[in-house]
């Protein structure tokens, strides 16, 4: 089951059902299967608190992903800064409704394995998403 739930702010305007068809095509291009994803859409001060207390990192950051997945079942807690979301979607001239999407599915490639903390691996996640972003369009 994939749920959306926001924390401390408003709930962004998203077709639920549609992306969470399009999340379940996205993880069996992987060879998985959706358990239970939880996303938490909250502010910039929430995202960072969770930040500090789970992983002692004190920074604002747009995903925090808490990864639960069991063998080929996807499940997994993914944190949601909207105040990031749309202060990224500005900074790279795209909608905050395609930097949202772009938000989502980079958490689901987490959960899937995919990793980005190095250049050769970020260049992947993001090649990666723009694959499945395609399949959002169409």
């Amino acid at each position: 089951m994939i749920r959306f739930r926001t924390d401390d702010i408003e709930m962004p305007s998203l077709d639920e059902r549609k992306v969470s068809k399009w999340i379940r095509l996205v993880a069996a291009d992987y060879g998985f299967s959706v358990g239970n994803i939880n996303y938490i859409f909250c502010s910039d001060e929430r995202e960072l608190a969770v930040n500090r207390e789970f992983l002692g990192h004190d920074y604002y950051t747009d995903i925090i992903t808490f990864d639960y997945t069991t063998a080929s079942t996807l499940n997994g807690d993914i944190f949601i800064s909207l105040d990031t979301v749309r202060s990224n979607a500005q900074m790279m001239g795209v909608s905050f409704e395609d930097e949202l999407m772009r938000i989502l599915i980079h958490g689901v490639l987490h959960l899937t394995g995919q990793g980005d903390k190095t250049p050769e691996t970020k260049a992947q996640m993001t090649e990666k998403e723009e694959r499945a972003l395609s399949k959002l369009r169409g």
